[in-house]
């Protein structure tokens, strides 16, 4: 399972590298404010037609079956979060063609996701340690929206570890960030 999604995610960003003439289309540097979990991202080109996003936050995250035990209902853990993801965008110049925005990097993407949580503010379930983490895969969309609105949707499996070495693959991590765009530096 596991090489077969290693194979999957470099045959995707071999893809990408080669989808895309070269058009004057660039990626931009942008900083933002996301709501949904409130953060503070940066943006930055790694390349013509990719980025690295980088955002630090506190935020609302679910327990993972094998890291948290003892919750009932609706299960939550609010803590303090790094959320770290090179992006690889692959339709940029087909929304340019279009006469669509381009603009702080709206397009569809595939990316590589990072995420991390700390100690927990409040939380319904108890955790096998402090500290977790997930990654992998995603694809994704990013708009901009009017002067400054930004919308954010990815969609991937993800595999999830603690400190203590506990883990196991979740099959679909869903993100939704709503935020704004704040001016390019």
């Amino acid at each position: 399972m596991k090489k077969s999604l290693l194979i999957l995610v470099f045959g995707l960003l071999t893809t990408v590298n080669y989808a895309q003439e070269n058009s004057g289309i660039e990626t931009d540097k942008v900083w933002r404010v996301n709501f949904l979990n409130p953060a503070i991202e940066l943006e930055i080109p790694t390349g013509q037609y990719s980025t690295f996003s980088s955002a630090l936050g506190i935020g609302y995250g679910g327990g993972y079956p094998d890291l948290t035990f003892g919750g009932r209902g609706f299960i939550y853990i609010i803590s303090p979060f790094v959320d770290l993801q090179q992006k690889w965008f692959y339709n940029l110049n087909k929304r340019n063609g279009k006469d669509r925005n381009t603009e702080n990097n709206s397009g569809n993407f595939v990316s590589f996701r990072l995420i991390t949580r700390g100690n927990s503010i409040t939380e319904n379930v108890n955790r096998t340690s402090d500290f977790d983490f997930a990654f992998g895969p995603t694809w994704g969309i990013q708009r901009k929206y009017g002067k400054n609105f930004h919308l954010l949707f990815d969609v991937g499996p993800q595999y999830y570890i603690d400190t203590n070495g506990n883990g196991n693959i979740w099959p679909i991590m869903l993100q939704l960030n709503l935020g704004f765009d704040l001016k390019k530096r």
